[in-house]
């Protein structure tokens, strides 16, 4: 399947692996709306996606917020015509010790990775309904699958196993209504997210003895965006890790 023409959504989509996706899909032939808190660090996003600006919209503020996520969707519908699919992968992490996280940590990692997915998907469905097609992706983390001793990682369990568990119950649900569900698992990937100092630590966590790259993560969505009869998956990109060590 080609992606040519197609219309995705995609959050957290500034900077890391979310523009990094929004690239390769414009660089083969698909229109892309995306999401960021910071409206300046969405219009140069924009600009080195598709420097034309015909293939790329955006939205900024926060997808916890239902009227966002609805102007989100409005915005691709409006310019492009049709929601085919959503990349859900804005996302917080937050290494604290279990005892550590304040109520103010727990309200906006839950605002943002299980809210946040909640609106914009349950948005994004109903057009997919209405299409009788569509394609739902939900980026989580290995780290929900295989706890690492060092990385405390509780609350990214809590939400984004939240995640993955909604990805195989949606992927039931709509099966036979023409959408499919699907998530990719990445290890830990070179990102902004990652301090340089921290990779050859980070890298040994990895049986392959290397941290992913963007591209790892972005093969893994475009083959799950083109592979039709793959429904409920969570693909694992990590090198191994939920493999064990």
């Amino acid at each position: 399947m080609d992606i040519q023409g197609r219309i995705a959504v995609i959050t957290g989509g500034s900077s890391g692996l979310g523009k990094a996706m929004a690239i390769e899909m414009v660089n083969r032939g698909a229109n892309v709306v995306i999401n960021g808190r910071r409206e300046q660090a969405l219009v140069e996003a924009a600009k080195e996606i598709d420097p034309t600006g015909k293939q790329v919209r955006f939205v900024a503020g926060d997808i916890a917020d239902p009227e966002i996520a609805l102007r989100l969707i409005n915005e691709g519908l409006a310019h492009f015509g049709r929601i085919d699919t959503l990349v859900n992968n804005a996302g917080i992490f937050m290494a604290k010790p279990f005892t550590e996280y304040s109520e103010e940590d727990f309200a906006m990692i839950l605002s943002t990775n299980v809210a946040g997915f909640f609106h914009l998907t349950q948005r994004a469905v109903v057009e997919m309904l209405k299409q009788g097609t569509g394609h739902i992706i939900n980026i989580t983390t290995s780290l929900v699958d295989h706890p690492v001793a060092g990385i405390s990682s509780v609350l990214a369990s809590l939400t984004k196993g939240g995640l993955a568990s909604a990805t195989k119950s949606l992927a039931i649900e709509y099966a036979s209504r023409g959408i499919r569900v699907n998530a990719v698992s990445p290890g830990h990937i070179k990102t902004p997210m990652h301090s340089v100092e921290s990779h050859d630590a980070l890298a040994k966590l990895h049986p392959m003895g290397r941290m992913g790259e963007p591209h790892d993560i972005v093969e893994a969505v475009l083959y799950l965006e083109t592979a039709s009869f793959v429904t409920g998956e969570i693909l694992h990109v990590d090198g191994g890790q939920n493999a064990g060590h």
